[in-house]
């Protein structure tokens, strides 16, 4: 029977950044995911995911970003790997948006280097976008993207290079704990730790029962559109959010969509998607691309109306699973019963630009440290509400 003393479950987006610092540290560590990461079939694929320092979602995760961005120079350092790319960030909502006044209060709370735009600086700064008469926007220039597959791969490396035990392919049945410690059993070991991490994401409902009234799982899509005009403007462009004004209530993250720059050249299309809470779906372990009445949707309400330089058939299409808790809450918080065992999820469709000093707080609280950055505001209790 194999031991350390932390055993980590799921090595995506947070997984791989706690399995990093862990073993940074000095500690021994199992990490376990029943697939190869990165891979596709959860929510750490896609390319790139946006990034920024004024976050609409609440002052309370800017210091999470910012030590983020250094921690990814510093491993972009370490791996010689392209993680960060700082092209700036757009969001471009009317006026009375609380999204919007939330980024500027952020902003300004942390000192973030912005601008605000109006409607004739909107028009002429970014004639890709259809603008009505009254949207407005935030611009901040050392915002950007960070390339997901890449990242997971360079933190696994590390934590890997450092000792780390890394078990790929194998499926959690179950785990115990007791005074004595918490034992896991795969469909192919048993394993033993002083302190279990749960990072599951989309699976976290199956190792953590208890959390199915707090937890909700959606399929999202992403879309690549092709570019019909001015691909050297959508290749410079900032990536944007574009807030539609609609409720963000409940499990819902964002109503409206958002966009990369054109990163793959003038036939790699641009990354565009919308977030979806329809309904809830269970992970599978399979791709479920966007179906023929999805695309035509998607281009109807997001495409056609506010981005005329892209066509309207997508070359290609992907899913990817949003882990979400009312009020888009992460939970990062000791299991209601075991102490031992430590809780890291869900994302809420915005985690992983946090996900590298998520990993060095939860590493620095499993070693009986205080973390550097304050993880009181992301407890049980506040996902419940």
């Amino acid at each position: 029977m194999d031991k350390a003393e932390v055993i980590v479950v799921g090595l995506g987006a947070m997984g791989s950044a706690a399995c990093f610092q862990l073993a940074a540290r000095g500690v021994s560590v199992i990490g376990i995911d029943r697939f190869a990461p990165p891979h596709p079939w959860g929510s750490t694929h896609g390319d790139t995911r946006v990034t920024r320092e004024a976050i609409g979602e609440g002052r309370e995760y800017v210091p999470l970003v910012r030590r983020s961005h250094q921690l990814w120079r510093e491993i972009e350092h370490e791996t010689g790997a392209r993680l960060l790319t700082r092209c700036g960030i757009v969001i471009l909502a009317h006026p009375l948006s609380e999204f919007l006044e939330e980024t500027r209060a952020s902003a300004r709370a942390y000192e973030v280097e912005h601008r605000d735009l109006t409607n004739a600086e909107v028009r002429s700064l970014f004639p890709m976008f259809t603008v009505d008469e009254e949207i407005v926007a935030y611009y901040e220039p050392g915002a950007g993207y960070v390339r997901p597959e890449a990242a997971v791969a360079a933190q696994l490396g590390l934590a890997r290079a450092r000792g780390a035990q890394l078990r790929f392919g194998e499926r959690v049945a179950s785990w115990s704990a007791s005074r004595h410690g918490v034992t896991v059993t795969t469909d192919a070991n048993t394993y033993q730790s002083d302190q279990l991490l749960l990072c599951a994401g989309a699976w976290i409902r199956e190792l953590f029962p208890e959390g199915h009234a707090i937890f909700a799982v959606y399929r999202q899509l992403l879309h690549w559109f092709p570019i019909r005009e001015g691909y050297a403007q959508l290749r410079d462009m900032p990536g944007f959010v574009w807030d539609l004004g609609g409720s963000q209530q409940g499990f819902v993250h964002l109503d409206g969509f958002y966009g990369l720059p054109a990163i793959d050249g003038p036939d790699g299309g641009m990354k565009v998607a919308a977030e979806s809470y329809e309904r809830t779906t269970t992970p599978d372990g399979r791709q479920h691309p966007a179906t023929r009445a999805e695309i035509d949707r998607m281009y109807e309400q997001c495409i056609a109306p506010y981005l005329p330089w892209l066509g309207s058939q997508p070359l290609r299409t992907v899913s990817c699973l949003y882990t979400s808790t009312h009020g888009s809450r992460f939970v990062i918080d000791r299991h209601p019963e075991h102490d031992s065992v430590l809780i890291v999820s869900a994302c809420s469709g915005h985690g992983f630009k946090h996900s590298p000093a998520i990993g060095e707080a939860v590493a620095q609280w499993l070693t009986g440290h205080r973390p550097d950055v304050d993880l009181g505001a992301f407890g049980l209790s506040n996902a419940r509400r």
